[in-house]
């Protein structure tokens, strides 16, 4: 028989039933009874109960082994009685006889309880992240990760790509976050970057001949965390083809992302097609480039009932109108009926405190003694008559129901209106469960207004092809009408979530520099930050795009994890530190004298 194992403890059935088997693996916990001590004894694979018997001579050795200590015991495979049964494991109808008994390592002063999985403090479970990863859960999330791993990179090979693998140490590339920079031993004073993404290295596989690429790539960006967002480093599905238009792009994906969430959807449905949104409906209906379509709820322009304040006796809005602003109405059904003005009053003081806004004003709808539909609160309050009633009908909102306004700068208002419309879904508990609902964002604006600047930038990926090419570049003389420029950029989202952004590629060098130009950049800094991909495409580039959706927060959706660190096996905290390896660390000198490199003082007042 094996040193170790004969069976694994999820294996074990009734048909082993008077079989001697060995099994190895930690003391989930133990049960002393009058007559037995009960281990429920765990490994990767699952539980087995074993029975250790008074009589052995290991008895007082085993119920003093404490919790999470590893041991192998070997002994005869007994049918549990009717009434011990346990239908909760695989196991449950046999139990291991301990007839040898053997303490392969013993676990001292355990921090953090595996049994039971009770809530613990970020820092400890962080910190000794090996026990966290034994409780079932995040197990069985980590499991589900290189699941879904395999599934993706099995679909993407069927659909005929195939894998290569990107440097690490490189250059910067424009993605817009910080860089971790590498400092070169051998070229003093000069850094690498990790990559933020193997964007440049991607397109130059196209350029180089090669037609479908894929790879399960890390990357590195020095960004805040978040809940959907892992600090320092995530993975993302990295894609690219050739010679293929945006809707190849999104016929080649799209049976990707649905078949991998269809394989580990268990029980949940996932909507197919995708529905294409443009960017200017998706920001107009949901407030949000990343709508969540399982909210019902769409906002409503209705700053033109605002501008005469004649009509609506609500001077606040009309001059926010006037000025040209917008109020976005996000409805609210049936909350007046069933709500109490508390909670209208914390939507209130919550985009005060939470969105850093002035505030959220409100309307709770209800029938007058004529009949019709009216609100005593004071946006709506002093409504003439028949402004009212063509409110009502424009809105489709009526008595029971609450709206809420948003009011402010055309993005301030929707920033505002987006982020209310899905805590009122949330609230009002309106939000479709057991479903995954996709979209695909498309025809973003190429450029954006860089408020600090005073300037028109670019508002996404500057290596987009623009909708209408040159054309469309040349033909711009405004800013206004650059602002108004499409381009094939685009983004996949689901449940509110983005798991990515693409774009068909600007692979004309001609188009690039003028896309650069009206941003204000001349040839010289495309020339110098992006030397590569612009030579490169100077020796014949083909028709190029791609995708790279973020494997992380597909885990999570697919998890249901509230927070990405949920599913990623050895995360950082959120102020980007490795608690268990102590990282990052501060360097010995020999080691910076090696790097060329001194350090400043850090000063604690700023």
């Amino acid at each position: 028989m094996h040193a170790y194992r004969s069976h694994t403890c999820g294996e074990l059935r009734a048909a082993q039933v008077g079989e001697t088997v060995k099994l190895s693996g930690w003391i989930h916990r133990k049960r002393e009874h009058a007559n037995a001590l009960f281990i429920d004894l765990r490994d990767h694979y699952g539980v087995t109960q074993v029975v250790v018997y008074p009589v052995a001579d290991f008895y007082e050795t085993a119920k003093r082994c404490p919790a999470e200590s590893v041991i192998t015991v070997s002994g005869e495979l007994l049918k549990r009685d009717a009434e011990a049964i346990n239908a909760e494991i695989a196991t449950g109808e046999v139990e291991l006889r301990a007839d040898e008994f053997t303490v392969e390592s013993t676990a001292h002063n355990i921090p953090l309880p595996v049994f039971g999985e009770p809530d613990y403090p970020e820092d400890i479970r962080l910190k000794y992240r090996y026990l966290d990863l034994r409780r079932e859960t995040l197990h069985k999330n980590i499991l589900l990760r290189g699941q879904i791993i395999n599934s993706l990179r099995r679909r993407m090979i069927d659909q005929g790509f195939t894998e290569f693998q990107t440097p690490i140490l490189t250059a910067s590339s424009p993605e817009g976050a910080r860089d971790f920079l590498v400092p070169s031993r051998l070229n003093p004073g000069k850094f690498y970057a990790l990559p933020q993404a193997p964007q440049q290295f991607k397109q130059l596989i196209m350029v180089s001949g090669f037609d479908r690429y894929f790879q399960i790539a890390p990357c590195f960006r020095d960004e805040d965390a978040r809940a959907d967002r892992s600090p320092g480093e995530f993975y993302q599905l990295d894609i690219e083809m050739s010679f293929v238009t945006q809707e190849d792009v999104f016929n080649a994906i799209e049976p990707v992302m649905a078949g991998v969430f269809e394989e580990f959807a268990d029980g949940r449905e996932v909507q197919t097609p995708f529905p294409r949104i443009p960017y200017k409906e998706s920001m107009e209906k949901y407030g949000s480039d990343k709508p969540d379509l399982r909210n019902p709820i769409l906002l409503k322009d209705v700053s033109d009932f605002f501008t005469d304040e004649d009509l609506t006796g609500f001077g606040i809005f009309a001059k926010i109108t006037k000025g040209g602003g917008k109020v976005i109405a996000v409805p609210a059904p049936k909350a007046a009926a069933e709500k109490s003005r508390k909670f209208f009053d914390d939507m209130d003081k919550w985009a005060k405190k939470e969105m850093q806004m002035p505030g959220l004003g409100y309307a709770r709808l209800s029938t007058g003694d004529d009949g019709a539909t009216r609100s005593q609160d004071p946006v709506l309050k002093n409504f003439k008559p028949d402004h009212l009633a063509k409110f009502f009908e424009a809105t489709g909102l009526e008595a029971g129901d609450g709206v809420f306004f948003a009011a402010g700068k055309k993005n301030d208002a929707y920033k505002l209106a987006g982020a209310a419309r899905n805590l009122v879904g949330e609230q009002l508990e309106l939000i479709e469960d057991g479903v995954f609902k996709f979209c695909w964002i498309v025809d973003f604006p190429m450029y954006e207004w860089d408020e600090d600047n005073k300037k028109v930038d670019f508002s996404h990926n500057p290596f987009s092809m623009p909708q209408g090419g040159m054309e469309a570049l040349e033909n711009a003389t405004s800013d206004e009408e650059l602002l108004d420029i499409l381009a094939y950029q685009y983004d996949i989202v689901c449940n509110g979530v983005e798991l990515s952004s693409g774009a068909i590629r600007n692979h004309k060098p001609d188009i690039m520099y003028k896309a650069f130009e009206n941003a204000g950049y001349g040839p010289e800094v495309v020339d110098d930050k992006f030397a590569g991909m612009i030579n490169a495409f100077k020796h014949g580039a083909p028709p190029h795009g791609g995708i790279a959706p973020g494997v992380d927060r597909i885990v999570m959706l697919l998890a249901g994890a509230k927070n990405i660190r949920e599913v990623i096996l050895f995360p950082m905290n959120g102020q980007a530190q490795d608690l268990m390896m102590n990282a990052p660390s501060e360097a010995e000198s020999a080691q910076l004298k090696e790097l060329h490199l001194k350090l400043v003082p850090v000063d604690d007042k700023k």
